[in-house]
């Protein structure tokens, strides 16, 4: 089914159209979710929560041509999973200051490109929570530290610290593993 289509059969409520738009969806949304929630059980319930908030939603969605729908239902799941985040207070649940390394040596980029998409998504779900969702916005939603700041309810240098952090844990994480498996 086109996705204009399958857009006008779900602002009806068609349930087939839901299900196909669930089935063809979910997997994205799911891999969007675990970036958030960092473990699988949490992302679960949040595309859930964000299929049931897509689904009630339909008449504010305005098509824009194809990948529009795709694009506004990746917002919609962003913004129940810090929505959920925020609820849990996650941004004060970060390592503690002394734990966090002063500064940090950027891994070379072919080295990187070298790790499976696997095992950096990985590194990114063990992320502490509040580094986890400042690396994600700032990284995979193209968002600023103002911005984080006013969706996550901190100041612009918390936003700053904390992505300087989830990039200095992941950096130690990809010289750890590229040590071990020495290309």
């Amino acid at each position: 089914m086109e996705e204009q289509e399958l857009t006008e059969l779900c602002r009806q409520g068609n349930n087939r159209a839901r299900k196909e738009l669930y089935e063809q969806y979910s997997g994205r949304m799911l891999g969007i979710c675990l970036r958030y929630a960092g473990d699988r059980d949490t992302a679960q319930d949040l595309v859930h929560d964000g299929f049931l908030k897509i689904f009630a939603s339909f008449d504010k969605f305005t098509w824009r041509g194809e990948g529009s729908l795709r694009a506004w239902m990746e917002r919609v799941m962003v913004n129940v999973a810090l929505q959920y985040l925020r609820k849990n207070d996650v941004m004060n649940q970060a390592m503690a200051l002394d734990e966090a390394p002063e500064t940090y040596e950027e891994p070379d980029i072919a080295a990187v490109e070298a790790i499976p998409q696997k095992v950096l998504m990985q590194f990114i779900e063990e992320l502490p929570a509040g580094y986890r969702t400042v690396f994600n916005l700032y990284t995979f939603e193209d968002k600023s530290h103002k911005e984080i700041a006013q969706l996550l309810g901190i100041n612009e240098k918390s936003s700053a610290s904390q992505l300087f952090r989830a990039k200095s844990v992941l950096a130690r994480r990809v010289k750890e593993w590229l040590m071990v498996n020495d290309r």
